[in-house]
This record gives C-alpha cells, structure tokens and sequence, in this order.
C-alpha cells in the first residue's frame, strides 16, 4: 500500500481537527475539575450500568442529545456544575458525591 498524497493527508489532518474525542483530567486539575470530573464519570457508568444509547440519556433528562455527548465526553466547560448535579440526581437520587 503505497503512502497517501499529501493532497489525502491534507483532507485527513482537516477532518481529524474537527473531530472532538473525551477530554481527560488534566493531572494539575483543580479540586473542583476533578468534582466535574468524577459527576460526568458517574453519568457514564449509569448509562453504561443500564444498557441505555446516548438519546435515552437524553430522553429521561430531558435535555439535548447533543449536550449529553459533551457530558459523556467530559466537555463540559459550558456546563455548570450546578446543572451537572442536577443531571446526575435526576438519573440516580441515591448517588452520593465526594469533594477531596
């Protein structure tokens, strides 16, 4: 398989710079990063624990699909922590969340 032209590497690098993954924790994040952090994990593991698609998530939220996939991919810079409490409550009132 010969090289891709840099005409081909060009149109890749172009889509791979609109393509948004997960945003990891940062290892100097701050108490109240990591708090946010560990709020969208939580949303991720319920979701995962019940077997639900993105869009159920959304449904019994009652929000946007599109904001549940910032929250499962930790892009949350426009998400209030607030709201994010709220998100988590409303899937599962008897979680319990720790500050350290």
């Amino acid at each position: 398989m010969p090289f891709p032209s840099k005409h081909k590497l060009k149109k890749m690098r172009e889509k791979l710079e609109k393509a948004e993954g997960s945003i990891h924790l940062n290892e100097s994040a701050t108490p109240l990063e990591k708090f946010r952090y560990q709020i969208c994990q939580k949303i991720l593991a319920f979701k995962q624990d019940h077997n639900m698609k993105q869009r159920d998530v959304a449904k019994q939220l009652g929000i946007d699909e599109a904001i549940v996939s910032k929250i499962l991919h930790h892009r949350i810079e426009k998400i209030s922590t607030d709201k994010l409490i709220e998100y988590l409550q409303k899937l599962d009132p008897t979680t319990e969340l720790k500050v350290s």
